[in-house]
């Protein structure tokens, strides 16, 4: 470490970071105290899978039990948990359900995750079927939603041979791109409302104003984390690489040159308000190298992700304790116009950005193999 507070990234590996990262966490937080407390969140959820990734590269106990505690301290033994039912958010810590049902076979964990299952069958979608990402926000697709929702659906698939989820996942990506994307950048706008009414939406075409960097970030993580679980020869595989693809090749055009990370409103660098931010850039990172390794892109692309990997390093200090913060994470926002964007206020250590930060640092340790 500097006299500043600076890590020196030369003597540490994206796993140390990993871990580094968990363990500043969970020094300061039992597993029931992470922000914001005893509830069942996705906030807590993507940290604490972040968490189980570092635990199966080191097989290190504490990094499977900590997500335990958080979990067992809200699902009782018959399987029975508090959560919202009106919205997609929930069903993302059901990724640590399927974890935890595989390595100790309780019955609360396949019981909880099919409680979440059964929220596919109840949620108000579209009239093409997409799911809204949650009541309070009628008849809107935001991209966050197919992370939150759509990797534990294809999980819970592999792992229990539901026949529904995946086809319904599939469509729902696709009805994304139909609605959401932009021809002149390749990106995808943060949201999209069906019915043309809330205050920013495009009167003809129904989307948000913006390219938000961590909505982006959510989609790019659900495309890479997809084909990791589908089969080889699945039909809607081959759609899913070309966007994944032309997706990342999109992202590494608004790159910033010198830090080497992206922006909260992605394709406005230009813009003297706008500002860099650290979770986005760790999911892109996380996107870029899952692209590459699974042959949505060329390897040349991982230049750009270890640019962002070191941009991500070199924001990083250490507290008075000498624990890890990762700083510049936006805190959670819905969908608006630039001035939202821009104006929301930036926290470090928001488990937002650290979860996504340690999975771009798991994704860093795949590639140095």
């Amino acid at each position: 470490m500097n006299s500043n507070g600076t890590l020196v990234a030369a003597k540490h590996s994206p796993l140390n970071y990993a871990k580094s990262a968990c363990d500043s966490l969970m020094a300061q937080f039992m597993p029931e105290e992470l922000p914001p407390a005893r509830r069942w969140h996705y906030h807590q959820g993507i940290f604490l899978q972040g968490m189980l990734e570092v635990w199966r590269l080191t097989g290190d106990d504490q990094y499977l039990q900590y997500p335990k505690g958080y979990v067992d301290q809200l699902v009782d033994e018959d399987g029975n948990f508090r959560f919202a039912r009106d919205e997609l958010d929930s069903i993302m810590p059901g990724l640590l359900l399927l974890t935890l049902g595989k390595q100790f076979g309780e019955p609360r964990y396949r019981l909880a995750a099919d409680k979440l299952r059964g929220l596919f069958k109840t949620l108000n979608k579209t009239s093409e079927g997409a799911f809204w990402h949650k009541d309070n926000y009628p008849y809107q697709m935001w991209l966050d939603g197919l992370y939150m929702g759509g990797v534990f659906a294809l999980q819970y698939a592999d792992n229990y041979g539901d026949e529904e989820l995946t086809p319904m996942v599939i469509e729902w990506e696709k009805l994304m791109r139909k609605h959401m994307s932009d021809e002149t950048t390749g990106l995808l706008y943060h949201a999209w409302d069906e019915s043309r009414k809330f205050p920013w939406s495009n009167p003809d075409t129904g989307n948000s104003p913006e390219f938000w960097g961590r909505s982006l970030g959510w989609y790019g993580l659900a495309l890479a984390e997809f084909l990791e679980v589908l089969p080889v020869d699945y039909p809607g595989r081959s759609e899913l690489k070309a966007a994944l693809g032309r997706f990342v090749d999109s992202l590494i055009r608004f790159q910033d040159e010198k830090s080497g990370l992206w922006y909260q409103v992605v394709d406005k660098g230009d813009q003297p308000d706008n500002w860099l931010e650290t979770s986005c850039t760790s999911l892109f990172v996380h996107a870029i190298v899952g692209a590459v390794k699974h042959g949505c892109v060329g390897e040349d692309r991982l230049e750009a992700a270890l640019k962002g990997y070191q941009g991500l390093i070199d924001r990083l200090h250490t507290d008075a304790e000498g624990r890890l913060v990762v700083p510049d994470i936006c805190i959670g926002t819905s969908a608006g116009d630039y001035q939202h964007y821009v104006a929301r206020p930036v926290s470090e250590n928001d488990l937002h950005g650290v979860g996504a930060f340690i999975l771009a640092c798991v994704a860093m340790e795949s590639v140095k193999k």
